[in-house]
């Protein structure tokens, strides 16, 4: 009985390469250092790494990440990705995918 009321488990940290994500302490490593991340940066940088290598277009992106779908058009994430993108140092691990959105690379 106390299983069920206590909910699911909490998740584990992602460790994706050089980059641990972790969802409970909402806290992100490179190398080993902590990245100062804002919500929204943590929250798109979480999403994609939970599914490295699958794409995400700019529009399931903004519907996941910002909880709804149409916040413009959608150039928002670009801002967000590039700033991520500077925080997290090269190489990057979020991937371009021209013309329909991004990726989380999968570390080699």
């Amino acid at each position: 009985m106390l299983r069920r009321t206590a909910g699911p488990p909490e998740p584990g940290p992602l460790v994706r390469g050089r980059i641990t994500v972790d969802p409970a302490r909402r806290t992100v490593c490179v190398d080993g250092a902590p990245a100062e991340l804002t919500t929204t940066e943590f929250n798109l940088l979480y999403h994609l790494a939970r599914s490295p290598g699958q794409v995400f277009s700019r529009a399931q992106l903004m519907a996941t990440v910002w909880g709804h779908a149409d916040y413009g058009d959608g150039r928002v994430v670009d801002v967000y990705v590039s700033q991520l993108r500077a925080k997290l140092g090269d190489p990057t691990p979020i991937r371009t995918v021209r013309g329909v959105g991004y990726s989380y690379r999968i570390p080699q």
